[in-house]
């Protein structure tokens, strides 16, 4: 995202005035110089330095020998009043940088270092709480790890769909850190040896352009619990509730590069991955369940006046669980990082990365941490796994095994003539494709593929709408779906009579046929019975029948639905439009 210094509004176009809005009084009226800092580390803590036109303050520790006001409470903020935001050159234009970590649960049945059942397989997705916890997770003394190795194969096949390079051996490493819904202290990741890396993602862009997204790494690692805030039944509760059903969870971290611009292109690249990992039968990917959790790395490049670059503090904003958040909190935080620059200067360093949530009520991010870098987590490998060393024969078995990629099923719909629309409906499901693909075969080919969509989005998505289930769990079969549009094609049903077969084809196993000949829906070709109905309706219509003669031709709709409801669907809306104008005495 690129700005002009006007895109920005009144908060770049007037820094002085903003700055002075919230700097307030200070009690001496001038910034102490460093020869009236009371100690050598004072001196050394605060790095008072001055730059051109500017102050930047460092605020660090607190010296007890030191009693002058830097180290009083509101030190900072009063530090901060000092610098001379009038002198500070204004923003021209800015460019957003986002760098995306998703966090994918893998739907294994077990965990991923034991055999307890996994709450992100379709299985266990309504298991009460703390009832899938065994002795590893709950991290009772002597218990040991095992490796699942399904959940390693699923990370390979993300890897190889991401173009990685996945590695002949990685290792494992205790990341420590506490948190009351980790139970053993530190969880087990990968930290210098990941499982997949080096990757990369071309995104398509709304112009048909593509954009190459960088993937840094995926590696393997255990979830951790959760914590909740309300009682059974939605009551609130003061104190924090911890349910560990999630604790050791298959959890595939993956990092891209910082190679977003806008946050169009994060969610876009959040919904096309999303898609890629439900394509491979990885994950079922409910965001509302927390299968796939986002947290974009978000800060800007500002060009100032005086034509220098400088980039705001990075802050990551955590666990966004639907696209509207990303893209939310992500336009929030240009705002909000372009505000703290003008009022602070502050500037991307050592010790600045901060974590913020989302508030999905309020609309903004809220400061959480002061983000920890990777010795704060003091890894170190894990004593009691070994290396997981994947050999040429084992890969070559998990690449054969991955099914067709998003992309490569979207570029042969469109081939077969599916158009935007039907497209986006299709893709939104593997299990609709995969439907879809076996009524396409059982049609005849890719030729038939616009008649199958049509069938299978129209009357089949209606259904399965109204039933709250897939439509390939409705009952029909790919079978009848293709018999449906034979019989369509030969005018042997009408339009009517199609959707009306295929409800009845929900509920029973016979043929389309003999269905539709049960149920009298099989086209008459009794051309006086098709008059008789045709005259009816027109007795019944007189005003549409008088509006057709005066060539308005939208009222015919109407007579051609009263006779489509006299024959019982058995009668084609063609053949009686076409019997209609002949009856009041015009060429059809």
């Amino acid at each position: 995202m690129v700005a002009t210094l006007e895109s920005l509004g009144s908060v770049v176009a007037n820094p002085q005035g903003l700055g002075r809005q919230h700097a307030g009084p200070v009690d001496s009226g001038r910034m102490p110089p460093r020869s009236e800092l009371k100690s050598e580390s004072c001196i050394a803590r605060h790095h008072a330095i001055t730059e051109v036109g500017r102050r930047v303050i460092d605020l660090r520790g607190n010296d007890p020998h030191c009693n002058d006001w830097c180290h009083r409470k509101d030190a900072p903020i009063r530090m901060i009043q000092f610098m001379t935001v009038s002198t500070r050159p204004s923003i021209t234009h800015f460019r957003l940088i986002v760098g995306l970590e998703i966090h994918v649960e893998l739907a294994t049945r077990s965990k991923m270092f034991t055999r307890a059942p996994n709450v992100a397989h379709p299985d266990y997705f309504s298991a009460e709480p703390n009832t899938l916890v065994d002795p590893i997770v709950a991290a009772l003394p002597g218990t040991l790890p095992v490796m699942n190795r399904r959940a390693i194969e699923m990370s390979m096949m993300v890897g190889l769909a991401l173009n990685c390079t996945i590695a002949s051996q990685s290792k494992w490493d205790r990341k420590n850190y506490f948190y009351p819904d980790l139970p053993k202290g530190y969880q087990i990741s990968q930290y210098d040896m990941p499982l997949c890396a080096k990757g990369w993602f071309d995104l398509t862009l709304p112009d048909a352009s593509t954009k190459r997204i960088g993937i840094v790494r995926a590696h393997l690692e255990e979830d951790t619990g959760k914590l909740g805030h309300e009682l059974p039944g939605g009551v609130p509760f003061d104190g924090s509730l911890v349910d560990l059903n999630r604790a050791g969870t298959p959890l595939l971290e993956i990092v891209t590069e910082p190679d977003f611009s806008t946050s169009e292109d994060v969610v876009a690249f959040a919904q096309e991955l999303r898609n890629l990992c439900r394509f491979l039968g990885v994950t079922e990917g409910i965001m509302q369940k927390g299968h796939m959790r986002f947290e974009p790395n978000v800060n800007l490049a500002l060009t100032l006046a005086d034509g220098r670059e400088v980039r705001t503090p990075i802050n990551e904003i955590k666990n966004l669980n639907s696209f509207r958040a990303v893209r939310g909190a992500i336009d929030y935080e240009v705002q909000r990082q372009t505000k703290e620059w003008i009022e602070t200067g502050r500037e991307q360093g050592r010790g600045m990365k901060s974590t913020r949530g989302w508030d999905d009520v309020a609309n903004v991010t809220i400061l959480q941490r002061e983000k920890e870098d990777a010795h704060d987590y003091r890894y170190f490998p894990d004593p009691d796994l070994v290396p997981v060393e994947i050999d040429d024969r084992w890969l070559a078995a998990v690449r054969a095994e991955m099914k067709e990629l998003p992309s490569a099923r979207r570029n042969r719909y469109v081939a077969a003539g599916i158009g935007e629309k039907d497209l986006r409906q299709l893709m939104d499901l593997p299990s609709l494709c995969t439907f879809f693909d076996e009524a396409v075969e059982a049609a005849g080919g890719a030729a038939s593929s616009t008649l199958v969509a049509k069938l299978v989005l129209n009357a089949g998505a209606r259904r399965a709408n109204e039933n709250g289930i897939a439509v390939a769990d409705l009952g029909i079969t790919p079978r009848q779906i293709a018999d449906i549009i034979a019989m369509r094609e030969s005018g042997s049903i009408s339009a009517q009579g199609a959707e009306q077969l295929f409800g009845l084809a929900c509920e029973s196993p016979d043929s389309a046929p003999a269905i539709a000949a049960r149920a009298n829906l099989i086209v008459s070709n009794d051309q006086g019975q098709l008059e008789a109905w045709v005259d009816a309706a027109l007795a019944a219509n007189k005003q549409a029948a008088d509006d057709v003669r005066a060539g308005k031709m939208a009222a015919i709709g109407r007579i051609v639905g009263a006779v489509v409801k006299q024959a019982g669907g058995s009668v084609d809306g063609k053949a009686a439009q076409a019997m209609i104008m002949k009856r009041i005495g015009k060429e059809a």
